[in-house]
């Protein structure tokens, strides 16, 4: 049947109107879509200022450590600049973690049974289930024999595997332990046991120091000397050694028995035990210098207690990482 042309048009609009976007009851012509707003940018604000902690021990005359101290009689000062102190907390119960590092160089064969002995009660004496020991050994290379681990038995039996060398590498040893302390959160501290001296370290003395002070690594240096007028002694060693403990706010000690060696270890200790933590977050500085000085003062009169006390802590630190 032949569809007459007028009904053929209507059919066509009709189909043509249908298809088309718009608003169908009010027959509006459809509306241009709206135009993308772009989205609005947030500012991200970041701040350089971070908090520096500082821990402290506070001796007496006689090098005894002191505790009862409070946050007032403390004052911080950054390249001269006083500090307003953040955080203050006494023995602080934040994690510990310590590596202890044993020279087995020929040099120390005839005491280092004593050597390990001693070690060995000091991690007993102060070991928590939150802390971590690490044990290395060093001479012409240097070994860890075991990582952080608040396991006892685990640091017994690595203290068993310990074997002598020829050589010594202490700067090797202060740095690759300070880096794996890095890595760590709470205080971190090592006890390097030796007699003295460095002979094939691939680091030197400075870059020791420097991977040390970045790691808030405290270095407490026992150093035996069984003869102390032995034409060996490397007195250039023992004064690096003395620098680094100062430099990082730990303590140097001699050595040269059993009962010296207990000793120095339970100072260690008893000084871990009464440290304060002091926190600050630096003012506008006015150094470009990437390391930082930092002093810590008792204030006179703040409390009867602090005449005579002597503060010790890290030299400064550096705004720089550990790659």
């Amino acid at each position: 049947m032949k569809v007459p042309a007028s009904v053929l048009w209507m059919v066509l609009c009709a189909t043509a109107w249908a298809q088309a976007p718009g608003d169908r009851n009010t027959h509006e012509p459809p509306q241009p879509p709206l135009p993308v707003q772009p989205q609005e940018k947030i500012p991200i604000f970041k701040s350089e200022v971070k908090l520096v902690s500082v821990y402290v021990t506070v001796v007496d005359r006689t090098g005894a450590p002191v505790g009862g101290l409070k946050k007032d009689d403390f004052e911080v000062l950054e390249d001269g600049a006083p500090q307003k102190v953040s955080v203050f907390a006494k023995e602080s119960a934040l994690p510990l973690s310590i590596v202890v590092a044993v020279d087995t160089s020929l040099s120390t064969r005839k005491d280092l049974h004593i050597e390990l002995e001693a070690a060995r009660e000091f991690v007993k004496s102060i070991l928590r289930p939150q802390d971590g020991v690490a044990l290395y050994q060093f001479s012409q290379e240097v070994d860890e024999l075991v990582p952080f681990t608040s396991d006892m038995g685990r640091i017994d039996r690595a203290l068993k595997r310990i074997h002598m060398g020829a050589a010594t590498a202490l700067y090797d040893a202060i740095y690759l332990g300070s880096r794996a302390l890095s890595r760590r959160q709470g205080r971190k501290v090592m006890v390097v046991i030796t007699d003295g001296g460095d002979t094939m370290s691939d680091v030197d003395y400075h870059e020791a120091l420097r991977t040390a002070q970045i790691a808030d690594t405290i270095v407490y240096s026992i150093i035996d000397v069984p003869i102390e007028a032995s034409a060996g002694r490397n007195i250039g060693g023992e004064h690096a050694l003395i620098q680094i403990a100062n430099d990082t706010g730990g303590k140097y000690y001699y050595a040269n028995s059993a009962e010296g060696l207990n000793r120095a270890f339970q100072q260690v200790s008893e000084e871990l035990r009464t440290q304060y933590l002091l926190g600050y977050y630096p003012s506008k500085r006015v150094s470009n210098s990437d390391y930082r000085r930092i002093e810590v003062r008792l204030k006179p009169g703040a409390d009867p207690q602090s005449a005579g006390l002597t503060p010790r802590h890290r030299a400064g630190y550096y705004t720089s990482k550990i790659e």
